[in-house]
């Protein structure tokens, strides 16, 4: 297995391997991330896991600095996904392991994710890899509710 920067040619295979973890086609924010990364590629780190030349996992995360008042950049990682038949296998792990490097060599010191509740694997994963609640409460709402005060 093989660690490697993402390239904009291996839209179609990380598309189809989301696509076979989530139930149906991101492709969409898939192209916008390679098209911005494609245009600011200091801001983005996209990593791609082979095994036998396919591309069995991967990783997306994007740089802010300074954001809701931070005084440090920080790392959001906002796309991970592994073959299920890769799975146990390290490569998630060595995707985390890659990605903890280069944010060593840009000095970005915190990484941050979610993950639904109910995506125990994941989850548990990430705690296994020594996220911990974030000290901050995310918040949502349907940008179609009228807001009244």
């Amino acid at each position: 297995m093989t660690v490697r920067p993402l390239q904009a040619g291996d839209l179609d295979a990380i598309v189809a391997l989301d696509q076979k973890i989530t139930g149906h086609s991101r492709r969409g924010f898939y192209e916008k991330r390679l098209k911005a990364m494609g245009n600011d590629a200091s801001s983005f780190i996209a990593l791609a896991a082979e095994t036998g030349g396919q591309i069995k996992g991967f990783l997306m995360a994007y740089l802010l600095d300074g954001e809701f008042g931070g005084k440090s950049p920080v790392a959001v990682m906002d796309a991970l996904g592994v073959d299920s038949r890769a799975r146990g296998a390290g490569l998630a792990r060595s995707l985390m392991s890659s990605l903890d490097q280069v944010l060593k060599t840009k000095g970005v010191k915190e990484l941050q994710t979610q993950a639904a509740l109910a995506e125990h694997d994941l989850v548990g994963f990430f705690i296994a890899s020594g996220f911990q609640l974030a000290p901050r409460l995310a918040l949502e709402r349907s940008a179609n509710q009228p807001v009244d005060f």
